[in-house]
């Protein structure tokens, strides 16, 4: 991409992807440590970021990195990290901190398997609920999960979006496959992709509050030097932004955080569905899964069975309505879970479905990837 967004079309990785929709989303803060499989990530913003007047520093560790994000958007610039599970866990602090002082800031983990250090080189779906419970406390997460290099660059832009918009931080789930994988994508052109910026004060200083309860549950965000007087604290606090006590106060606060987020799921939830008019079976999958499970599907259809194919791209919030909706519409008899991990997305699905629908799950979890005939092959053991 050059300095005006010259449209091009070229091959490129999915982590290469991710880092040219931060830029072109106006990322222009990058705060990191490098980390298998995610470096390609951080190596692109360190290649582009000061093309664009931007700026990038490799942080001494993750902790770090994460802060500097927070401290870089609190001062007025969209910001990122990228990192893979064991990193993703050391920032869960701090994204707490981001949850509580409302800042917005993307973080990418292109996932590997673990526990621990784990395999550095290897695919997982594995840090899906960490996405959603990786940190203390009650609050309401965004997640996206892309399932091709095109929707790795799309899908920043949307969680740069959903960041800025919500005020909250916004994570990628990618993996390792993803991350490396190559595709011909088309650059698009400005203008072609919204791109949403905070919503600043335009109000007197002193009528300023940092925290304010509005409408929407989305307060205008000041940066700092601008003039504008608050704190910031990962207290729970009041509109100014100093520590309360006060029981009102805080269940005001803790209420916001929930329903900035719960009320407006629908323009939140992205959610791809094939071949489901007249399914009797559904396959559910998301991220680097879904494509298996995508050709795994049209395999069954050739031999007659009548399955579809549901793939969230929003994984948190979790599209509720929608899929049971959808489970009830299609009369389905059987869904399929699919997931590179032991499991993590099964019980959300269990607990959507009508009783008549019986839950199947297919894991993998040896760092190896689901193939198409796994799929099908697990489809016809299970079909209605």
């Amino acid at each position: 991409m050059s300095n005006d967004h010259t449209p091009v079309r070229r091959l490129m990785q999915g982590n290469e992807a991710c880092a040219l929709g931060a830029i072109y989303a106006g990322c222009r803060y990058f705060g990191g440590y490098p980390i298998t499989p995610s470096t390609e990530i951080a190596e692109g913003m360190a290649r582009m970021l000061p093309r664009f007047g931007g700026r990038f520093i490799q942080m001494e560790d993750e902790i770090a990195s994460i802060a500097s994000v927070i401290g870089a958007s609190v001062a007025g610039v969209k910001a990122m990290t990228a990192t893979s599970g064991p990193g993703y866990s050391l920032m869960q602090e701090n994204i707490g901190y981001a949850f509580m002082a409302e800042v917005p800031c993307v973080i990418i983990d292109v996932q590997r398997g673990g526990p621990s250090t784990g395999l550095p080189t290897k695919v997982s779906q594995s840090d899906t609920m960490q996405a959603r419970w990786g940190t203390h406390g009650d609050y309401y997460a965004i997640a996206v999960a892309p399932a091709s290099v095109r929707e790795c660059f799309e899908q920043t832009v949307k969680a740069f979006n959903f960041s800025e918009r919500f005020r909250t931080p916004v994570t990628l789930l990618s993996d390792e496959v993803i991350g490396h994988m190559r595709e011909m994508v088309n650059v698009p052109e400005p203008g072609q992709l919204e791109v949403f910026d905070r919503v600043r004060p335009d109000v007197p200083a002193e009528w300023y509050h940092h925290f304010e309860i509005t409408p929407n549950l989305v307060s205008p965000m000041a940066s700092f030097g601008e003039g504008y007087r608050y704190n910031i604290t990962g207290l729970t606090h009041d509109q100014e932004g100093f520590p309360t006590a006060n029981p009102v106060e805080i269940k005001n606060k803790m209420d916001k955080l929930k329903y900035k987020i719960s009320r407006f799921a629908d323009e939140l939830i992205q959610l791809e569905t094939e071949m489901m008019d007249d399914a009797v079976m559904c396959v559910f999958a998301y991220g680097i899964a879904a494509r298996a499970a995508r050709q795994a599907v049209a395999m069954a259809r050739e031999k007659r069975v009548r399955v579809g194919l549901i793939r969230p791209i929003t994984i948190w919030p979790f599209p509720d309505d929608r899929i049971r909706q959808l489970m009830e519409e299609a009369r389905v008899k059987v869904a399929l879970v699919t997931e590179l991990n032991m499991g993590q997305m099964v019980n959300e699905v269990q607990r959507l479905v009508p009783r008549h629908c019986r839950v199947e799950q297919l894991n993998r979890y040896d760092g190896e990837i689901l193939n198409p005939v796994e799929i099908f092959k697990r489809i016809m053991e299970v079909k209605p």
